[in-house]
């Protein structure tokens, strides 16, 4: 799921997404160097962490929300040009088990994405956080023993 909050912390809206047909939280290193048909399929992963967003364009000329550029990760409308890849059934689905397509880019309905990611991502900087699942929040996100309150991403405190 991708949550949007305004600048004040309020919520503005949710929607399922596509994620990485991979399972994990990094990055393979150079992957953005590569081309598409040779990543293997557990490399196409999601990167977890924060991320500074920009705004940006991909190579049809689309505009596309950047979570990590050197990692060609970027956040855009989902794509239905293949539809054996049945993108628009996936999201329908009551359970996230078939939300794993992508090479790691995040896929998000188009009218969702024109709607509150375009306003605010597609014009300026953002912050992005992708929850983790294979560490710890408390690991990704620096907290120095590993674990994190309920409240959010402030440390908790040691018992």
């Amino acid at each position: 799921m991708l949550h949007v909050f305004d600048g004040a912390g309020k919520p503005r809206g949710s929607s399922p997404v596509l994620l990485g047909l991979g399972v994990g939280d990094d990055s393979v290193p150079g992957i953005a160097e590569r081309k598409m048909s040779d990543i293997l399929p557990a490399e196409r992963t999601t990167p977890a962490g924060r991320f500074i967003s920009e705004p940006g364009r991909n190579l049809q000329g689309e505009d596309i929300v950047w979570i990590d550029y050197d990692a060609a990760v970027s956040m855009h409308r989902v794509r239905t040009s293949s539809k054996a890849d049945r993108r628009l059934e996936r999201l329908a689905t009551p359970t996230a088990a078939d939300n794993r397509i992508s090479y790691g880019c995040v896929n998000v309905p188009a009218a969702f994405y024109d709607a509150l990611i375009k306003p605010v991502f597609g014009v300026k900087r953002g912050v992005i956080y992708v929850v983790p699942e294979t560490r710890s929040a408390g690991i990704i996100f620096g907290a120095a023993d590993g674990r994190f309150s309920s409240a959010g991403l402030t440390p908790a405190k040691a018992p």
